[in-house]
């Protein structure tokens, strides 16, 4: 049996009620006739039959012999179901019902007039007369009647029914969370209907809704190998609950029996890029490469191309796919967001610019702009950060506040912004008010503290940190922040023990080793400080973060300057855009008196990362050397207007003079 899925009463507005399955042209039943009646009796059988005939060419004609044949034989429910049934076909929803209700006043549980019942009402919850709009009580009071005839419409057992029947009564049960009785009905409809496409995923659906995911993966495990469609649904389950390298797998299968599907070739490439693992990126790279072969202009293609090549670290590349999105329809704010990441990764922060304040303009002035600007807007904000262009970044993310006034994320953007502007009463402000409302929030509670700080209030800065500290249970995160806080007001033994007694209570927390090694860095506490670290990446040899530590640490005091470089180099192969490596192997060439290899790697790094004091001072002190004066004074003046972290203002105040002795007189 072939199975018509019934549509209507998803529909928004129909022309014509769908046409019930299983009618019979019966012989009107109704008590035995006295002899007396047998005349009528026959012709109101004459009058049905001849309804019957006139049905396809004749409706009105075929209208008036029904209801002579009611006429004649008053007592017959037959008569009144088949004319409701024709009523309802002629999308006649009112004559439908009240036809209906006849045939039920004279036998309750006529079937058809049930099936008919239940299918108006599933119509009319929803659809309404014209001009109008169903309310929900409308809405739900036309479900609940459609449940309840068809459920007296189809007879036991279940399986025997009209599968037509019992895929709208599924329907009408998820539509009113009745998620127990749609699962039965769905379960036997899949089994026996194997080419209905929707019904694994409505059963997919009630399993979840109804809580019970862990049945529905069960039994989409074990009819997926006999059913390969199912794959897909398994995978989109297995999505559901984040179990993203088993979805992969699904949508692996999936494929073996569609290779061609775009659909599947995007849910495969997501659940891969959802791991995080770059092996999973790689290979989401393949796949979306030759996804955009067969389907160039497929937008979602291209962002997860675009996705995939930067997590695979070709953020070339991934600029290339981004920009083909966004040349194709610059009216899509995920190609401009997929653009400035690529860009992001490669520190290039002026084109990220470039690229959204136009875009953002024609944005701002579209109908549904709440998105896009959600979306862009903190690109825009860090890029000008980036860039060191402070009250340009506070505009930005306070628009941002203004456009999702819900959302902490801007606010903590904000709060940023204003301690980077050095407007620090107006960060703590800001953090103290956000943090009435969420006190155990260490974002923003780092956020109050590093204000307070900054503005001199060091003890009530600090106070802050410990008393989250003193309340955390499970939770490494705040000990980090104190162990930084205090190294940031030049407490570094405090900073130590605080960081050994977290170790202590989480000795698998990688982040608390990374800190503590840098603790004793600052104390100068070398050999220990080496010992951590080198312990930490023989844990995790892929740690770039720790493996730039140490080697910038050798670098620093100039000490076995080969082995610095070569920890560098194993940073910058997993990141190799990344300005804070590029200046530290730079610095190491500096030290080892290779300047050109110096020049290279810090001009880059000087490029990126022009708000950063260090990095423009390092970057003059090569200039200088190589006697670009002029060049070298330029980049001192940077550090000298950056972020002035960790740097000697009075040390490069005579490095300046020192070179503007050595310029030719004019």
């Amino acid at each position: 049996m072939t199975l018509v899925v019934f549509v209507a009463m998803l529909a928004a507005s129909a022309p014509s009620l769908a046409a019930g399955q299983g009618r019979q042209a019966a012989v009107p039943q109704r008590p035995a006739p006295a002899t007396t009646d047998v005349d009528r009796v026959a012709q109101s059988y004459e009058q049905f039959l001849r309804a019957h005939l006139l049905e396809d060419d004749d409706v009105d004609g075929a209208i008036a012999a029904y209801r002579t044949a009611a006429t004649l034989d008053p007592a017959s429910a037959t008569i009144h179901a088949d004319l409701a049934d024709l009523f309802m076909r002629e999308g006649r929803a009112n004559d439908a019902v009240q036809s209906a209700e006849q045939a039920l006043r004279l036998a309750p549980s006529n079937r058809d007039a049930h099936r008919v019942l239940g299918m108006v009402y599933a119509t009319l919850a929803s659809a309404a007369p014209e001009g109008q709009r169903p309310t929900r009580n409308a809405q739900r009071d036309n479900l609940n009647k459609a449940v309840e005839h068809l459920e007296q419409a189809i007879e036991p057992p279940l399986s025997t029914a009209d599968a037509n029947l019992r895929a709208m009564l599924s329907r009408l049960y998820m539509a009113t969370a009745a998620y127990g009785k749609a699962i039965p009905v769905l379960t036997d409809l899949v089994k026996q209907e194997p080419g209905w496409q929707e019904g694994p995923n409505l059963l997919a659906e009630a399993y979840m809704a109804a809580g019970r995911t862990a049945e529905g993966v069960t039994w989409l495990e074990e009819s997926a190998p006999d059913n390969p469609q199912l794959y897909a649904t398994l995978a989109d389950f297995y999505g559901r609950s984040h179990r993203w390298s088993d979805a992969a797998i699904a949508y692996e299968q999936a494929l073996k029996s569609s290779p061609r599907s775009i659909d599947y070739r995007k849910g495969l490439a997501e659940m891969l890029l959802n791991t995080g693992e770059r092996t999973n990126a790689l290979r989401a790279r393949d796949v979306l490469r030759e996804t955009a072969v067969m389907r160039p202009t497929d937008e979602r293609v291209l962002f997860l191309l675009s996705t995939s090549e930067r997590l695979a670290g070709d953020s070339h590349a991934a600029e290339g796919a981004a920009r083909r999105l966004v040349t194709q329809n610059p009216h899509n704010p995920q190609g401009f967001s997929a653009l400035a990441e690529a860009l992001e990764a490669q520190r290039r922060y002026q084109p990220i610019i470039d690229a959204l304040v136009p875009a953002l303009a024609t944005f701002r002035g579209g109908a549904s702009n709440a998105l896009a600007l959600r979306l862009l807007l903190p690109h825009l904000g860090f890029a000008y950060l980036e860039l060191g262009q402070h009250e340009k970044a506070v505009a930005t993310f306070e628009e941002g506040r203004k456009v999702s006034p819900n959302d902490q994320s801007f606010l903590s953007y904000l709060i940023q912004a204003q301690l980077a502007a050095k407007n620090y009463s107006a960060a703590a402000d800001l953090a103290h008010t956000a943090r009435q409302q969420s006190p155990d929030d260490l974002r923003l509670a780092r956020l109050e503290s590093l204000a307070l700080r900054r503005s001199g209030k060091v003890e009530q800065g600090l106070a802050i940190l410990e008393g989250l500290v003193a309340k955390s249970g499970g939770e490494s995160g705040p000990y980090v922040a104190l162990a930084q806080a205090y190294l940031d007001a030049n407490r570094g033994a405090q900073a130590i023990r605080t960081l050994q007694t977290a170790q202590a209570r989480f000795p698998n927390e990688t982040d608390i080793t990374f800190e503590l090694g840098a603790a004793l860095d600052k104390q100068k506490k070398y050999p220990e400080s080496e010992s951590v670290f080198r312990q930490l990446i023989s844990k995790e040899p892929d740690n770039a973060a720790a493996l730039n530590y140490l080697g910038y640490m050798l670098a620093e005091r100039g000490e076995r300057l080969n082995e610095s470089v070569d920890y560098i180099k194993r940073a910058l192969a997993i990141e190799p855009e990344n300005g804070s490596y590029l200046d530290s192997i730079g610095w190491a060439y500096f030290k080892d008196g290779k300047l050109q290899l110096a020049l290279e790697n810090l001009q880059k790094a000087a490029e990126q990362l022009q708000s950063n004091s260090v990095v423009q001072d390092h970057y003059a002190d090569v200039l200088f050397k190589l006697g670009r004066y002029d060049d070298a004074i330029s980049a001192w003046n940077k550090a000298l207007s950056g972020d002035a972290d960790a740097i000697d203002r009075s040390g490069i105040d005579r490095k300046i003079r020192s070179a503007r002795q050595k310029l030719p007189k004019r």
